[in-house]
């Protein structure tokens, strides 16, 4: 029979269990656990392991994958059905691709291959207790901060991934480098890692690409008085108002190249000066800065500069386009619908099971934030009473409307660079044709490789081009060619 679950509010680590058939293999495990501050549980079989995990509250378990009863990726789904929270560590002596995914499928944090060192189940359960923490920080933090809807929404392995990742720099003063579409959530991420670490001071925001680039500097640095006309007085820039905090820079390719030469220097130097100033100012800041753009492109480019990329992207965390995690839409309908009510007043209830099938299956061109607009909109003009209904969202792409426009090729790209003329900062920078022709050639190539099964000689055919400039086109854009199967 399994002991007495560990009083999880008496333990200064964390309620470990062990599920092992090989006594040596517990008694192991069981000190190297309690030697890092863990209360452990140790048990002989799935049997045991599962009545342990039902009846108690663990933060990790470390099932092993053969026992004579229940193996561990069975425990693993019978406590998965019931709503266990644990994380599962599962522990196999075959090193096998097939245990490794069925593991990850059925819910599992990670995987150990016996025989283990000591040192590396050590970092492992340390980094799933710090998730473990982080996921229940979240839980507490979602009640405070509900009226701010400051909030990480998301139960999907991608979201997992993001907290992970979160869970093991927040504590850190690590630089940060966030990247995902526009409408992700990347500042809610770079505020969640700033609540979740040793920083006392504020958190600070500053878009670069909303700011004019002569006012930009003096944004981040402040200026003195009488650095330049119209500056009357003294005024603090985002590095001191951020002093023992983080300051999140975001859309951080859009930073001219001058500046971010600046940036750079106070990186590394952990010092500034203010425009018009002698004296040099602590940068007692920690730096998350996010873009939507692909940095490395934009270093290929010329357009931002290499070192200070590798000076960014010391961690990296990729936030999940929300086609990429339809499995958090139903989550994110019903914590925005509560905040839509809250806003202005409306009381829907929720969405029909139509209605939350067209918006899981619809593509969320802008992501989070289009969901969040698509559901404001349609609680203001609901036809269905409290509940929203289908017909209450008129959604981009849709085919509800059979008589939308068909544009010739031609007419097409010409709204769409008339678009681009209005609206792109750097199309009067010298590269518009540049920056078109990247952005059109590689899916091109990558289209009609897929559409001839990676044969490169149909493609060249295709395209109208040689085969050796359509080889030097792939190696240039960095295309994968997924090759044909041999039959």
């Amino acid at each position: 029979m399994a002991s007495t679950p560990p009083d999880r509010s008496s333990t200064p680590g964390g309620s470990i269990l062990v599920a092992d058939d090989e006594e040596s293999i517990r008694w192991v495990l069981e000190r190297a656990c309690t030697q890092h501050g863990h209360r452990v549980v140790a048990v002989a079989s799935g049997t045991d392991a599962l009545q342990a995990l039902r009846s108690g509250s663990f933060d990790v378990a470390l099932i092993d994958i053969k026992m004579p009863d229940l193996s561990g990726l069975e425990v693993l789904s019978r406590a998965r059905a019931a709503e266990v929270d644990t994380l599962f560590i599962i522990m196999t002596a075959q090193n096998t691709m097939a245990n490794a995914i069925e593991a990850t499928k059925r819910g599992a944090y990670d995987y150990l291959t016996k025989p283990f060192d000591l040192e590396q189940v050590g970092l492992l359960v340390g980094r799933a207790l710090e998730l473990r923490r982080l996921t229940r920080d979240l839980q507490r933090l979602r009640g405070e901060l509900k009226q701010r809807h400051e909030l990480v929404i998301g139960r999907t392995p991608a979201m997992q991934e993001v907290y992970k990742a979160i869970g093991r720099v927040a504590p850190t003063d690590a630089t940060v480098l966030i990247q995902g579409e526009t409408g992700t959530g990347k500042e809610l991420i770079a505020k969640t890692i700033h609540y979740h670490s040793e920083r006392h001071g504020p958190f600070v925001a500053l878009n670069c690409s909303a700011i004019p680039n002569e006012l930009l500097e003096s944004e981040l640095f402040g200026y003195e008085r009488g650095a330049f006309t119209g500056a009357v007085e003294r005024r603090i820039g985002k590095f001191e108002s951020a002093a023992a905090g983080t300051l999140f820079l975001d859309e951080i390719a859009d930073m001219p190249l001058g500046l971010q030469a600046k940036l750079l220097r106070v990186l590394q130097e952990r010092e500034f000066t203010r425009v018009g100033g002698r004296d040099a100012l602590r940068a007692d800041v920690r730096i998350i800065a996010a873009s939507n753009q692909d940095l490395e492109a934009a270093v290929r480019g010329g357009r931002f500069r290499d070192d200070l990329f590798f000076r960014l992207n010391v961690v990296r965390i990729v936030v999940p386009a929300l086609r990429d995690r339809r499995g958090d839409i139903p989550d994110l309908i019903e914590f925005f619908v509560d905040k839509v009510n809250r806003d202005i007043g409306t009381s829907i209830v929720g969405v029909t099971e139509d209605a939350r099938e067209l918006l899981v299956r619809h593509s969320w061109p802008g992501n989070v934030r289009e969901l969040e607009n698509a559901l404001l909109r349609a609680a203001v003009l609901a036809r269905g009473g409290r509940t929203l209904v289908s017909e209450d969202f008129a959604l981009a792409g849709e085919s509800s409307n059979d008589s939308a426009e068909v544009l010739p090729l031609e007419e097409a790209v010409r709204r769409r660079l008339a678009e681009l003329l209005d609206t792109d900062r750097h199309a009067s920078s010298g590269e518009l044709y540049a920056t078109l022709i990247s952005a059109v050639e590689r899916p091109l190539i990558e289209i009609v490789l897929e559409r001839v099964g990676g044969n490169q000689v149909k493609a060249a055919d295709m395209l109208g081009i040689n085969r050796n400039t359509l080889r030097k086109k792939i190696t240039e854009l960095g295309i994968a060619v997924r090759r044909p199967p041999v039959r």
